[in-house]
C-alpha cells in the first residue's frame, strides 16, 4: 500500500510539473506572436521626417516664391508713405536715372532694395498702376513704383522707423514715398538706434 501512494503522488507531481512546462511554451509562443503582429519598432532613418533636411523650410521656401507687396501706412510727421507688406519704410535715390538702379555694391548693403520673386503686389492705398519692375545688376528683380527703385534702409528696425528720409550718402540724398510715388517731405523720425552707417556717407 505505501508503495501504491509513493507511486500515485510522483505521477501527480510529474503531469503537474509537465502541464506546467507545457503552459510555459505556449505562453511564450504567445508572447513571440504578439511581438511578431506588433512589429519591430521603426528606426530612424525610417521617420517620415527623415529625408527633409533640417535646414529646409516649407515656410521660408513659401515666402521665397511670394511677389513682393508695397502698401501705404502713415509714419508721424511724413504723413503716409509707402512701405513693404510688413510696414516697412521704402525709399528712393535720387541718383537713380529712370527706372534703372545705381546702388550696388557697398550700397546695397546700407540700403537694400526691394526685390521680389513675382510682379509686385499693391497693398492698402498703394496704386497698382505705379508699380514695376527693373532688372538689378545681380539680376535680380527690384520693385520700382512711380518710376523709382524702391530701396530700404539699414538702420530702420521696425514698422514705422523712417531714419534714413533725407539722408545723404552715396552720391545723393534718400527720401520715403508718398502714394502718389513723389519724395516725402518732413523730418526723420528717429528709431533709437544711434549706430551711424559710414560707407560712403
Amino acid at each position: 500500500m505505501k508503495t501504491g501512494k509513493k507511486t500515485t503522488r510522483r505521477t501527480r507531481v510529474g503531469v503537474a510539473v509537465a502541464t506546467v512546462a507545457l503552459l510555459a511554451a505556449v505562453g511564450g509562443c504567445g508572447d513571440d506572436d504578439d511581438n511578431g503582429d506588433a512589429g519591430a519598432s521603426p528606426s530612424p532613418t525610417a521617420s517620415p521626417t527623415a529625408t527633409q533636411s533640417p535646414t529646409e523650410s516649407p515656410t521660408a521656401t513659401a515666402e521665397a516664391d511670394e511677389a513682393a507687396t508695397v502698401m501705404v501706412r502713415e509714419a508721424g510727421d511724413l504723413g503716409p508713405i509707402l512701405t513693404d507688406g510688413e510696414g516697412l519704410t521704402l525709399y528712393l535715390f535720387e541718383a537713380d536715372e529712370g527706372e534703372e538702379s545705381t546702388c550696388n555694391d557697398a550700397c546695397a548693403v546700407a540700403w537694400p532694395p526691394l526685390t521680389t520673386s513675382g510682379d509686385p503686389q499693391a497693398g492698402e492705398d498703394a496704386d497698382a498702376d505705379l508699380l514695376g519692375t527693373t532688372e538689378r545688376d545681380d539680376g535680380s528683380t527690384q520693385v520700382t513704383y512711380n518710376g523709382h527703385p524702391l530701396y530700404y534702409f539699414q538702420n530702420d528696425k521696425e514698422p514705422g522707423d523712417t531714419t534714413g528720409q533725407g539722408v545723404v550718402g552715396f552720391g545723393a540724398a534718400w527720401f520715403a514715398l508718398t502714394a502718389s510715388g513723389d519724395k516725402a517731405e518732413g523730418d526723420a523720425q528717429d528709431s533709437g538706434d544711434d549706430d551711424a552707417v559710414t560707407g560712403g556717407y
